[in-house]
């Protein structure tokens, strides 16, 4: 299992766990980590918000001591203003900038961020060069397939950024209006290997491990991101591991076990942002942990009534005494 190289750091297992908005907080991170992720990275930081003084988006740039390697994924439109951030997220703890041009969602795309800067490729450009000249953190740089009226984007793109100065490129295989829909065509991904020297990390329909050593042998990548799959389920980084480690994977975890992730995962939660914030942030990661468990749907139910910590934890007793009456 070769390791996977960003500038000088060395990423192993050659893993991330893909920027989720609202999701890949500092606790999911280091769940994630201690699983076998080799590479973390926080929920999309907007560059006009951390240079207005958004309190909220400067924490999204806090990091523990047992995450790193982390990386900050930084959108906006502004070059200048981009590097401003990308600069605070490095000497904010930040072990790799990663810059924003795949994300689809309207919002982004109407402040002409995200995948809209493949429509303009010469800004997209002086963004990274921008980017790279403000820090000395290795710049990656999250793309799409790109917008299907223009052909094939993605080699192209990846050529410009890895002349720019890009470290390593991330390549989602679907176009900008499909959002999630449809299948992923891992194809692009090794077309994008094909036309760079720079490291290529695969992403999009990793849902088991077994399909990261899939991407890897199909495409050539040299590292996997994982994101949906993760959701509930931090566990697919150790089994992915294996399976590129040329191992059997291990069993899938227990109920018990699952209920114990989800009780740590909400107490690590609510120790970092107070009882009334983690627990509405905990609702949405418990629906995860309970998918396909007995009674999943009346359990979902109570947790997105939960107001409390012990009303989570009500729940995952609850949990566990469905799994018993279905084992008797």
């Amino acid at each position: 299992m070769r390791p996977l190289r960003i500038g000088d750091l060395e990423i192993s297992p050659p893993m991330a766990l893909a920027p989720l908005s609202g999701i890949t907080d500092v606790s999911f991170r280091r769940l994630c980590r201690e699983q076998g992720a080799g590479l973390v990275c926080t929920g999309m930081v907007s560059a006009n918000a951390l240079h207005y003084g958004s309190q909220k988006t400067g924490d999204l740039l806090a990091f523990a001591e047992d995450e790193h390697p982390v990386s900050a994924q930084v959108f906006g439109a502004d070059p200048e203003l981009v590097a401003e951030a990308a600069a605070e997220a490095e000497r904010r703890g930040a072990d790799v900038i990663d810059l924003n041009m795949g994300c689809a969602v309207p919002k982004v795309l109407k402040a002409r961020s995200g995948v809209a800067l493949m429509a303009d490729p010469a800004r997209a450009e002086a963004m990274v060069r921008a980017v790279t000249a403000a820090v000395k953190a290795p710049v990656t740089v999250k793309m799409r397939r790109g917008w299907r009226d223009r052909g094939e984007q993605a080699p192209v793109f990846a050529r410009r950024c890895e002349r720019a100065g890009a470290a390593a490129v991330i390549v989602h295989p679907r176009w900008a209006r499909q959002l999630f829909r449809g299948a992923a065509d891992w194809s692009v991904i090794a077309e994008v290997k094909r036309a760079v020297r720079i490291p290529v990390i695969g992403s999009g329909d990793i849902r088991v491990g077994a399909d990261a050593a899939r991407m890897r042998e199909q495409t050539g990548c040299d590292g996997v991101m994982i994101g949906r799959a993760a959701l509930g389920n931090p566990w697919i980084f150790r089994e992915a591991a294996a399976v590129l480690g040329g191992e059997r994977p291990p069993a899938p975890p227990s109920i018990e076990e699952r209920l114990q992730m989800a009780a740590r995962h909400a107490r690590m939660v609510i120790a970092d942002r107070g009882e009334k914030v983690g627990v509405r942030e905990m609702r949405k990661h418990f629906a995860w942990y309970l998918k396909g468990m007995p009674g999943a749907a009346a359990l979902r139910d109570l947790a997105n009534r939960a107001v409390a910590q012990e009303d989570l934890m009500r729940v995952l007793d609850r949990a566990r005494e469905e799994a018993a009456v279905l084992r008797s």
